[in-house]
């Protein structure tokens, strides 16, 4: 598959850059994945439109203040976007980060952020960078939690504002980990997801920490050639097992958002059910992938040439997504983070 099909044309006034004030007050593009029919509904009404006795799957993790933006030791500006954490010793830490700056960046540049100080160890393959963190007192977590910043996406043409830290977030976010938010799931509130369990939808959370398998380009000719980063995955046993009595029953699995799918897909265990996992995942889901646990997905819109619109064409095939972005633009929908959100129906 050309790389030129992951793209499309968006006036930049379509790229949301605030929340709407109620979460369930987004659009909702409704794609029937076999017939191509799109139908335009409100958010509000998701619980109505779900096959009935849908298991949806949230991803629970939590946006941590993962963007750091200091000063290096000659004076110049470093930024790092930590993505995972690798190694804890005392009160030194490595992660695997993105890192930008004024001049090169090497092992061995170091900056300070507050009193956390950062040192680049080696560079990685894929555009990352290992650094080390020191806190000058406390824990590093305490430390990158007083000077990192909420790391919205480099769309968001403004500054982070005090709102982002609870609006770049699920209601329901819980294990601490994330670089961006699992951005379909920004759209439920606790009284919407109560809604979905008293029309008889089960709700089902698992884990994946978003990093830059989630959010680097695809750059390469051919999207067969992309390489995906490795994200932490965790399925609880309790999760699987639901997961595999949902297929059994014939109940329908919704994917809130792309992570839950490639962490879903990653453990199929080849019967439409799910193993437990604890671990990396690095599934580039791209068409010609046969889907053999997710039914439906509830999704955002996403960037040209991302992994992402590659995984939602997988689903729905290129010429109907391709179609359906065409009318979600015609139609003047808010995109990507802080935008409206797609439901594709099998």
């Amino acid at each position: 598959m050309k790389i030129e099909e992951l793209d499309y044309a968006l006036p930049r006034e379509l790229i949301a850059q605030r929340p709407l004030e109620d979460r369930v007050g987004a659009r909702l593009l409704v794609l029937e994945r076999g017939s191509a029919r799109i139908r335009h509904q409100g958010f509000c009404q998701i619980a109505d439109l779900l096959e009935p006795r849908s298991v949806l799957v949230l991803n629970d993790t939590r946006v941590f203040p993962a963007r750091l933006v200091g000063t290096k030791t000659t004076g110049g500006r470093l930024e790092v976007l930590l993505t995972r954490r690798t190694s804890t010793a005392g009160p030194h830490e490595r992660w695997l980060a993105l890192c930008s700056g004024s001049g090169r960046l090497r092992a061995g540049t170091r900056a300070a952020c507050g009193d956390l100080r950062i040192e680049i160890t080696q560079r990685m393959e894929g555009g990352l960078f290992e650094v080390a963190l020191q806190a000058r007192q406390g824990a590093v977590r305490e430390a990158v939690d007083r000077c990192g910043q909420v790391p919205l996406p480099p769309y968001i043409d403004r500054p982070v504002e005090e709102e982002d830290e609870a609006s770049y977030q699920t209601v329901y976010a819980r294990t601490r980990g994330s670089a961006a938010a699992p951005t379909a799931g920004m759209h439920f509130t606790h009284g919407l997801l109560d809604t979905l369990r008293s029309r008889g939808h089960s709700i089902l959370t698992i884990t994946l920490h978003v990093g830059p398998g989630t959010f680097q380009p695809v750059r390469e000719g051919r999207i067969e050639e992309h390489r995906m980063h490795e994200e932490w995955v965790r399925i609880g046993r309790e999760a699987a097992m639901a997961l595999g009595r949902a297929h059994e029953q014939g109940r329908r699995i919704v994917a809130c958002g792309t992570t839950v799918v490639r962490a879903l897909e990653a453990a199929a265990d080849g019967r439409g059910g799910v193993r437990a996992l604890d671990g990396p995942v690095n599934l580039f889901i791209r068409p010609g992938h046969a889907f053999s646990v997710v039914d439906d997905l509830v999704t955002n819109f996403h960037l040209p040439r991302s992994t992402l619109l590659a995984l939602v064409m997988a689903l729905a095939g290129v010429s109907t997504v391709r179609a359906a972005y065409a009318e979600a633009v015609q139609r003047r929908y808010r995109f990507y983070s802080y935008g409206d959100a797609m439901l594709v129906l099998r």
